[in-house]
């Protein structure tokens, strides 16, 4: 019987343990924005799922591609149907580190970022900065990086291609606040 508690106590332990240090949003924001003479093209996602493991500084973003709005609906059908293929590359996943993260001090300072990024099935390593903030309650993490659009074999009709950025501008804030289990 004595051992049968240790058991459960050990288990309900590990589980209590597991959740400390994570810290998780479900809300982030990110954004796209191609500027060219002839248009802009801007689309928001507030549905970025964001998991930082304050142990060791390791971060991954999941992005559901069909959750970016556009201003025109007809540009929105054409990227999930022409350009990303939303229905057989459902997600844009990053997995990094954030550098120096055990030296953060709790006022928002500049962090260096690495890791890989899948955009459209094709997976890049990037580097970047982010501004990061974080206190007992949350981790404050935004920034914005490049992305050229035929890294991830993302192909342009020809009749589109000046109406699109061979550049693309990524925003991103997410705010995680302690995972619970």
């Amino acid at each position: 019987m004595k051992s049968l508690y240790i058991l459960l106590f050990t288990i309900l332990l590990s589980t209590v343990s597991f959740g400390q240090g994570k810290f998780l949003t479900k809300q982030g924001y990110t954004s796209f924005f191609s500027a060219t003479p002839i248009e802009d093209i801007k689309a928001e996602n507030n549905q970025v799922l964001s998991i930082i493991d304050t142990s060791t500084g390791t971060i991954a973003i999941s992005i559901l591609m069909k959750s970016f709005m556009f201003e025109k609906s007809l540009m929105q059908e054409h990227f999930n149907e022409n350009y990303v293929e939303s229905d057989k590359y459902p997600k844009a996943i990053f997995k990094g580190q954030i550098l120096d993260f055990n030296a953060l001090t709790k006022n928002e300072q500049t962090v260096s970022i690495v890791g890989d990024i899948t955009i459209h099935g094709v997976t890049k390593k990037i580097e970047t900065k982010g501004i990061i903030g974080k206190n007992k309650e949350n981790i404050f993490l935004k920034g914005t990086f490049p992305i050229k659009v035929a890294d991830f074999e993302i192909e342009i009709p020809s009749v589109v291609t000046n109406n699109i950025a061979d550049s693309i501008k990524i925003t991103f804030e997410l705010d995680h606040k302690p995972y619970k289990k």
